[in-house]
């Protein structure tokens, strides 16, 4: 766990609790299922904090666990107030904050204001209620174009494929209005402009702030706000669960009202912080959420999508240090999520995708400020290739079953045994995705017995940063390298050189505290990263 936090020469106050902090990312449905339905759940998160305090993570992030009917896997919640029983109970969740709190780790949980589920109890007012209601004005309904209405108002796509308006049938049986749903059809956007809005989303942060939850990650931080009128858009560059920073859809200049709004409430529980999901490309359009009085984290997924290159990664650490310095805040790092493809593949799959990914993981631990793992990178689990028959994701029915969707980085954690399930459930052998039988060796009972396996890499380097003063320093310090490599240093003396070539190089001076690869005669192999004081 982390020693005392560091404190600011400017005004003597201890960092916040955050501001170095190891998050561990967990998609509950896919972390450890206590009840035997193949399914992950909150009891299962509670058995499992032994592991997480011997892996040595600070703080958990809970991948949504509200009450939904999982069109998009609980991103679309029918109760932002409640548990969905899936997971278990708001009891379920008041004792594992207390038994995370009792062995130091923080628990944080997801947030979605952007939409709610259309079996929420508003939606359902909605769809009762007349054009131009107050029922309707909770959301973005709108009339469609055309002599009889039948055009969506716009021509808005969705992120998951496919337009952005469903049209519905009003309660007298005609076709009506179409409202707006920048995700799937289940999950229909709200209206930012209405003061109902916000004073429901204030209700849903003091509910879990008051049990004791320590933090959200509040999902599409750039949404919520949209622009007047909802313009019509030139679309030629447009591609499935991305956008860019002209899109009409997101990073309206009013989402800063929100934000402040929220940071309001929040300061009132000391210690308590949002980090935001943030896909702005531009650096002082992001930096705007993390001013002083938003956002006290924003994601910045250019480490994520790097590719496996010195210059790559140099360029992305640099621009994500330059994102926030400008507006004082605290730069985050993250290699993969619930989102995005395991790093083992992305960065080749195999043996060299493996070495690759180790040696990333000693680089963003190396970095100053807060580092998000997603559950399961550190037992070096690559992507699924799940068959046809298996994909869940709403991207696969959307896209005509032409996009495969995230499906693959959701698979199961195998925890021990030489078969599936591999201790995932308690009792019989479905999961909810099915977990290959060639992850008998990856099991966290096999890793744990192995002191060069990666999970043990992961336990040495989260222990090192975490106690050693090297570990300090709000920048780096580049060192000349060899090309295809790199070397920078922290504040407090800790150095992390990379060898992202295909030879040997040697390495700068100092004493190695840990490699992601054996040294060969003093030299770092390819692919692989050293840390040295």
């Amino acid at each position: 766990m982390s020693t005392p936090a560091e404190t600011s020469a400017d005004d003597m106050q201890p960092a916040p609790w955050w501001s170095e902090a190891v998050f561990y990312q967990i998609y509950p449905r896919s972390f450890a299922d206590a009840n035997g339905d193949g399914v992950g759940d909150l009891r299962g998160v509670q058995e499992k904090l032994g592991y997480l305090e011997l892996l040595g993570v600070d703080a958990l992030w809970l991948s949504p666990v509200m009450r939904s009917p999982m069109a998009d896997h609980g991103y679309d919640v029918s109760d932002p107030r409640d548990i969905d029983p899936l997971f278990g109970d708001v009891a379920a969740m008041n004792e594992l904050i207390e038994a995370a709190h009792a062995r130091q780790i923080k628990v944080t949980m997801d947030l979605v204001p952007n939409h709610t589920s259309v079996e929420h109890e508003w939606f359902l007012a909605a769809l009762q209620a007349s054009p131009d209601s107050p029922e309707r004005d909770r959301y973005i309904f709108r009339d469609g174009r055309g002599p009889d209405g039948s055009e969506p108002p716009n021509n808005w796509p969705s992120i998951f494929g496919g337009p952005a308006w469903t049209r519905i049938t009003e309660p007298d049986g005609r076709p009506g209005q179409w409202y707006l749903h920048l995700f799937a059809a289940e999950q229909p956007d709200l209206n930012w402009n209405n003061p109902e809005v916000f004073e429901d989303l204030e209700k849903t942060l003091r509910f879990w702030l008051d049990r004791g939850i320590d933090g959200f990650r509040i999902d599409v931080a750039h949404g919520m706000a949209k622009p007047e009128g909802l313009p019509d858009h030139d679309w030629d560059t447009n591609a499935l669960l991305q956008n860019s920073d002209d899109d009409p859809r997101f990073n309206h200049p009013s989402v800063h009202d929100i934000h402040r709004g929220i940071r309001k409430i929040l300061n009132e529980y000391p210690g308590a912080m949002a980090v935001g999901e943030i896909w702005v490309r531009d650096n002082v359009r992001f930096g705007e959420y993390i001013r002083p009085d938003e956002l006290h984290l924003g994601f910045n997924f250019r480490l994520a999508e790097a590719e496996f290159s010195a210059e790559s990664v140099r360029e992305a650490i640099e621009n994500s240090l330059a994102a926030v310095v400008q507006v004082g805040a605290t730069p985050t790092w993250t290699l993969s999520n619930h989102d995005v493809e395991r790093e083992i593949t992305r960065y080749g799959g195999g043996a060299i995708g493996l070495a690759r990914a180790r040696a990333m993981a000693l680089v963003e631990l190396a970095l100053p400020g807060a580092t998000f793992i997603y559950n399961g990178a550190e037992l070096g689990l690559p992507n699924v290739d799940l068959p046809d028959s298996a994909l869940q994701d709403p991207v696969w029915e959307r896209s005509g079953r032409t996009e495969r969707g995230r499906d693959g980085c959701r698979v199961p954690l195998p925890w021990e045994g030489t078969e599936p399930p591999f201790g995932f459930t308690t009792t019989g052998t479905a999961t909810w995705l099915p977990i290959p039988a060639e992850w008998s060796a990856l099991t966290v009972e096999a890793q744990l017995e192995d002191v060069t396996s990666t999970l043990s890499l992961y336990r040495a380097a989260l222990e090192q940063r975490a106690f050693r003063p090297e570990f300090s320093g709000p920048g780096v310090d580049w060192y000349g390298s060899p090309p295809g490599c790199f070397a920078f240093r922290r504040g407090g003396g800790l150095i992390c050189a990379l060898n992202a070539t295909d030879a040997p190089i040697s390495l700068p001076p100092g004493e190695v505290l840990l490699s992601s690869a054996p040294l060969v005669d003093g030299q770092l192999p390819p692919n692989a990263a050293a840390w040295l004081i």
